[in-house]
């Protein structure tokens, strides 16, 4: 089922230029863990219209709370105005706020001055490219279809993130390397815990084409919602992704068989990776909710682990593939 979801939204984002907006509630809840990372700096929300977006509707109005110097918001041209009526506007604009007050409340982003770009406001840009160079930390929801180039560009220019993906954004060759080398990990919301999107009502279209009621995307206030595994990646430290998995089950062959084509033992749950085993185990990607560094040695996951005989193919059990696992061991042990 969470496949289906992730395939759907996916089409459906691509179809429609990925135009789906991140609700205040999940930024509120994932951000909130991450305060001191972002005083004196500049953020960068890059593909964001201040006039809907809820990541400038956050920064503007914690502005002086997280202590920020400047915010600085891009989009798309010929994004909507509002998530029920199209923008006229065929420009792309940006914004960038300061803090100032308008009778003591933030002013709203036509007050504060809405700019407009000579380009179409794509992130890979000359001009966006310039404003990215300005900012410390970019936080945003990007097109979930460029995942792999957006990551690509935050890395080449040595950027601070807390980002939006697809959960299986996990798997991709590109994105992996970066979590096996500890230059990304995924946020502190559960992995488990689904999203709600709001939907531009062209896009809902497409939904309620694609897939029946109650699947893939929600009726909330006869407001249409699109449902998925989104997670947050993040290169932003936190303290919980350093605190130890609690573990109490020993290793048995019986119980932890090994792969037909790979010399490690398979690990359903996270929670049942045995105490005692020094060798490879493999563990489903929602082993890195509980990832802390010192504790556990990422090798590769299962498609792209260099000694993989059958590389590019995920391991088998019972001559079955198995959907992806990480290969991990213990540190210290």
């Amino acid at each position: 089922m969470a496949k289906s979801l992730n395939k759907n939204l996916h089409a459906a984002k691509t179809a429609k230029k990925d135009e789906f907006y991140t609700q205040l509630p999940d930024i509120e809840r994932e951000l909130k863990h991450y305060k001191d990372h972002f005083k004196n700096k500049v953020v960068l929300c890059n593909c964001d219209d201040p006039r809907v977006s809820n990541f400038f509707h956050y920064f503007s109005y914690n502005f002086k709370t997280l202590g920020l110097k400047k915010l600085i918001t891009t989009c798309y041209k010929s994004q909507y105005r509002d998530l029920f009526t199209k923008n006229d506007s065929e420009k792309a604009i940006y914004l960038e706020y300061l803090g100032e007050k308008n009778n003591g409340s933030v002013p709203t982003p036509e007050q504060i001055g809405i700019k407009h770009l000579k380009g179409d406001g794509d992130f890979r840009s000359a001009e966006c490219i310039e404003l990215l160079k300005q900012a410390d930390i970019v936080v945003t929801n990007p097109p979930f279809s460029l995942f792999r180039e957006y990551m690509t560009q935050l890395i080449d220019y040595g950027k601070k993130f807390l980002v939006i993906s697809n959960k299986n954004a996990i798997t991709y060759k590109e994105c992996f390397k970066l979590i096996k080398e500890n230059k990304m990990w995924v946020g502190v919301e559960p992995m488990s815990t689904d999203m709600l999107f709001d939907v531009p009502q062209e896009n809902s279209k497409v939904l309620i084409e694609t897939k029946k009621l109650g699947s893939a995307y929600k009726i909330i206030n006869g407001k249409v919602k699109a449902r998925a595994q989104a997670i947050w990646f993040t290169n932003l430290d936190y303290k919980e992704r350093h605190e130890d998995l609690i573990l109490y089950k020993k290793y048995t062959p019986k119980e932890y068989p090994k792969y037909d084509n790979y010399h490690a033992i398979n690990v359903d749950k996270t929670k049942d990776i045995p105490t005692d085993y020094k060798g490879a185990m493999g563990v489903p990607i929602t082993f890195l909710d509980k990832y802390n560094p010192e504790q556990f040695e990422i090798l590769g996951i299962d498609r792209y682990i260099e000694n993989n005989p059958n590389y590019g193919h995920r391991f088998k059990m019972n001559n079955k593939e198995i959907y992806a696992r990480i290969i991990i061991k213990h540190k210290k042990l």
